[in-house]
């Protein structure tokens, strides 16, 4: 029969048993209180933050136009980037060393190359082409189109944020795929099974789990990273703002309504993120 507390603290001579006392931490949550009651006051008494003209604007037109195609461009460019980073994974993961060497040149460069550069080079690439053809390769082309109207800055936009995203997802999938054990191919493959459905019932759901965090952050990452595409003059969310405080010379409340939006949506996909990542946990 095994003891009670009450008896080993009584064989051991003591009465009962003292928690350890951590008085540094109670040191470091009064501090941290201090410090965010400061900024709070400073939020709150700084008129130079004008909250009146943030509620003016923060749901104005030009706002919610500018927050709808951060969206979109953060939609458009993460199907870009998901669907030819899976191609480039599985050339990378492919026997085929010339498949395998162009997806390793492809990930080098876009990975090298800053993304504010490609989307300068994609808005002026009119510089370099003066037309664009789709034809037979040294024969006859079957279609032209000048580049000033098929590189729109939207296009532009996508471009520079799509193959760009590519490059990085592609690494992603390429190792979580990697990291399933490749005796259960093995087995399975064994049994009878062919390697689409190895590669769709015991390769991908396991992939999934090492998958998801990392593309779940490169989501919000493209939230951000699309603000950059405001050198090519593409009315996302903070060119939005930028162009009303050009006129209006409120600079901070616009800043700060173009920060409310991106912590918005950044807390909602972080939300969509954790119940995904949830849901294959429990897979």
């Amino acid at each position: 029969m095994s003891a009670t507390t009450e008896e080993v603290a009584a064989s051991e001579g003591t009465d009962d048993i003292v928690a350890v006392r951590h008085p540094l931490r109670w040191v470091a949550t009064g501090a941290v209180l201090v410090v965010v009651a400061i900024l709070a006051h400073g939020l709150v008494t700084n008129r130079a933050f004008e909250w009146d003209v943030v509620a003016r604007y923060i749901v104005s037109r030009e706002i919610v136009l500018g927050v709808l195609r951060t969206l979109e461009l953060t939609v458009v460019a993460m199907a870009i980037g998901v669907g030819l980073g899976t191609a480039i994974a599985l050339m990378r993961l492919s026997p085929n060393p010339l498949l395998r060497g162009i997806s390793w040149v492809y990930t080098w460069f876009f990975r090298s190359i800053p993304v504010l550069v490609q989307l300068l080079f994609w808005f002026n690439f009119a510089a370099l082409y003066k037309s664009v053809s789709l034809g037979i390769p040294f024969g006859p082309e079957l279609l032209t189109a000048e580049a000033n109207s098929l590189i729109t800055p939207m296009t532009a936009a996508l471009l520079g944020l799509g193959l760009s995203q590519a490059a990085y997802t592609a690494e992603v999938i390429r190792a979580g795929i990697a990291a399933v054990d490749p005796g259960q191919t093995r087995a399975a493959k064994a049994l009878g099974m062919s390697n689409a459905l190895v590669f769709r019932r015991i390769v991908l759901p396991q992939a999934m789990r090492l998958i998801i965090p990392p593309v779940g952050n490169e989501v919000i990452s493209m939230v951000k990273n699309t603000a950059l595409v405001s050198v090519v003059a593409l009315a996302e969310l903070l060119y939005s703002a930028q162009l009303i405080y050009s006129r209006t010379y409120e600079t901070i409340p616009l800043l700060v309504v173009a920060s409310l939006w991106y912590l918005l949506i950044v807390s909602v996909l972080s939300f969509g993120q954790e119940l995904i990542e949830r849901h294959y946990a429990h897979d």
